[in-house]
């Protein structure tokens, strides 16, 4: 156990106390040294004039009672090689010596204007361009039917990738993630080379997002991120190590737990802007409840642009450390997180001690092949096109499948054609066409026995008479009937909002209809006058006159006969009159089995025209409506299908 013997941090008596790490006083610079530049909004602390070497205890005592490079206050201390003394101020701590202060205080200065180089902007290709593009229209085909809210996390992932694609396609935002005590900002500080985020034991320790940028030209990048010009830094690096993240611009955020909700938001926001992100876990905290429910899991999709560090391993006896990282993997598998193993895409799992430096270089190495490869931010566009997509899958995508058969459309139209009673009137032209034939070629003498019932008899003692009233409510009624079995067929197994715009415009059309129907009926029904005559029917009128005459010949032979007007032969007379008497008949019955054919024909017209009318109505007031909306239905499942990659959705 290392020896808490305050003593050993006492200063030696022949030698001057040295000045206090953290938030002490200015120190005077000394006349032969320059004073290094201020970092943050923290005020410049110069070295103390003529101040000598700190001796190995008081750097001892520096290291805490732990001797691992923590101080009293549980602050990490990170030393530069051949340093021999601590530097802190607070949010910018790190160690410097006396020959290379100058040179590490001007390469830590703040980025403000991400240098005079101009990076070439991002540019998407292929399958992600097209997706882009598919999104852009489905969302534009999809305002008039479904809410904002819907549609939010779509239009926000197409103004991201917009904005993302302006900006520097050369270098890769990567956000350093993690709870509290995770030990974040400590590797933030080592993959930076130099203390640049505050690390201690006072909770939250980082209260707003750090940028670190490994080359010039990431301006627009972080300004995007709403970090200021004081929290931008560039990290101290030898030509090699820079060399191997060049492009990387590293961002330290606040505790992802923090009781602060402001910091909080700040991740939240963040996290969403960033290419890729690392999550810094501790041995204690990695399975917590919060980062996986309310980040990875929901995260799960953007496998490949996540990096999950298991941080502090050194804590760890034996074979702990793998125990510990097998069962990280095990709780990632759950999440959903493809675990980049075997050359496979995923998140890639490690464990380092960012305190000793164990791993840290392998991380390094995996950062700066991550970086070179400039495809972060397609794949995290893509990742957030494929969330977005999922997100809308219940607002477009069905298993059944969809629109209005024809059996339904012509089930439809009889519906409409019983409503306009186009087979009554089709029946009525029948009998109509049946009775005119019947006064045409029927004889005298049944037609006047006919009208002489007619007239002792009228029709409405034998046919019972419905009043107008109740057709009218009755065919009202049959039309609703039909628009509603139409809508709920064609909106049958549409998802929610494009089976409530089918049916609203089926309702729609339905007003007015039954009065449309009306309209037509009285216009495509029967005509008025009497039913166009064949050709045979100036034949059988003669014909029946012809029997008529003979009959009424015959009579006048035998009356003048029994008057004696006339010499008496009764064999031709009564030949006449027989020809006369059978003949009429039979030339009626005769023409009345000619005329059903035809007067068939008559009344099925009749009822086709009708029942053509009222389909047209139906067709132009309802059919068409709702056709136009699944059809709009199936244009957007095509978007929706190109949008996640889908060809069958797009059939």
């Amino acid at each position: 156990m290392p020896s808490t013997d305050r003593s050993a941090c006492l200063p030696a008596p022949d030698r001057p106390a040295p000045t206090p790490v953290g938030d002490s006083p200015a120190r005077m610079p000394a006349p032969d040294r320059p004073a290094p530049t201020p970092v943050g909004d923290h005020p410049a602390r110069l070295p103390a004039p003529d101040r000598p070497a700190r001796p190995p205890e008081a750097t001892a005592s520096a290291r805490g009672r732990d001797g691992r490079g923590r101080d009293g206050d549980g602050q990490s201390v990170h030393e530069e090689p051949g340093s021999g003394e601590p530097w802190g101020d607070g949010l910018i701590a790190r160690r410097v010596n006396e020959a290379t202060a100058a040179e590490q205080a001007a390469a830590a200065l703040e980025v403000r204007s991400g240098g005079s180089q101009t990076a070439a902007p991002l540019a998407y290709e292929g399958a992600l361009r097209s997706r882009l593009d598919a999104l852009r229209e489905l969302v534009g085909l999809s305002r008039t039917r479904l809410d904002s809210r819907t549609l939010s996390e779509a239009g926000r992932v197409l103004d991201e990738a917009a904005a993302r694609r302006r900006l520097s396609g050369q270098h890769t935002v990567v956000a350093i993630a993690g709870a509290t005590g995770s030990g974040k900002s400590q590797l933030f500080n080592a993959l930076a080379g130099v203390t640049i985020s505050e690390t201690g034991v006072r909770r939250p320790t980082t209260a707003a997002p750090i940028a670190c940028s490994w080359s010039d030209g990431a301006a627009g990048l972080i300004d995007r991120l709403g970090i200021p010009g004081r929290l931008r830094r560039r990290p101290v690096q030898s030509a090699d190590a820079e060399a191997q993240l060049r492009g990387l611009v590293l961002v330290d955020l606040p505790d992802h737990d923090s009781a602060a909700v402001q910091h909080r938001e700040q991740v939240d926001r963040v996290l969403a802007l960033v290419d890729a992100v690392i999550w810094v876990v501790d041995p204690e905290k990695y399975a917590d409840a919060m980062l996986h429910e309310r980040y990875l899991r929901p995260m799960a999709g953007h496998a490949e642009v996540m990096f999950v560090v298991l941080n502090q391993v050194d804590r760890l006896p034996g074979e702990a450390a793998e125990m510990v990282l097998d069962d990280l993997r095990r709780l990632l598998d759950e999440d959903g997180v493809a675990l980049g193993e075997y050359g496979e895409p995923g998140a890639t799992v490690l464990a380092l001690s960012a305190l000793t430096g164990d791993g840290v270089g392998e991380l390094r190495e995996l950062l700066g092949q991550f970086v070179a490869e400039r495809g972060a931010a397609a794949r995290r566009i893509t990742a957030d096109v494929d969330a977005a997509g999922w997100r809308l899958r219940s607002v477009y995508a069905t298993e059944r499948r969809t629109g209005l058969s024809e059996e339904a459309r012509d089930e439809f139209a009889a519906r409409l054609a019983d409503a306009v009673g186009a087979t009554a009137a089709g029946e009525a032209a029948e009998r109509a066409w049946l009775r005119n034939a019947n006064r045409a070629c029927g004889t005298p003498w049944l037609r006047l026995w006919r009208w002489y019932e007619d007239r002792r008899e009228p029709p409405t003692g034998r046919v019972p008479v419905r009043s107008q009233a109740d057709e009218e409510a009755t065919a009202r009624q049959r039309v609703e009937q039909a628009v509603r079995t139409v809508s709920e067929r064609a909106s049958a197994g549409l998802p929610a909002p494009w089976a409530q715009a089918v049916r609203e415009a089926a309702v729609r059309g339905a007003q007015g209809l039954a009065e449309a129907l009306d309209e037509l009926t009285a216009r495509a029904g029967a005509p008025e006058g009497r039913p166009p005559r064949p050709g045979w029917w100036p034949v059988a009128v003669l014909a029946q006159a012809s029997m008529t005459v003979l009959q009424v010949l015959g009579g006048l032979w035998l009356a003048g006969q029994i008057a004696g007007v006339m010499s008496p032969n009764l064999g031709v007379p009564v030949l006449l009159m027989v020809v006369g008497i059978i003949g009429g008949p039979l030339v009626e019955w005769s023409s009345r089995l000619a005329a059903r054919g035809p007067a068939r024909r008559y009344g099925q017209d009749a009822e086709r025209r009708l029942r053509e009318a009222a389909a047209g109505c139906g067709r132009a007031r309802v059919l068409d409506p709702v056709a136009a909306e699944l059809l709009r239905y199936r244009e957007v499942r095509e978007q929706y299908g190109r949008v996640m990659g889908v060809e069958a959705l797009a059939r």
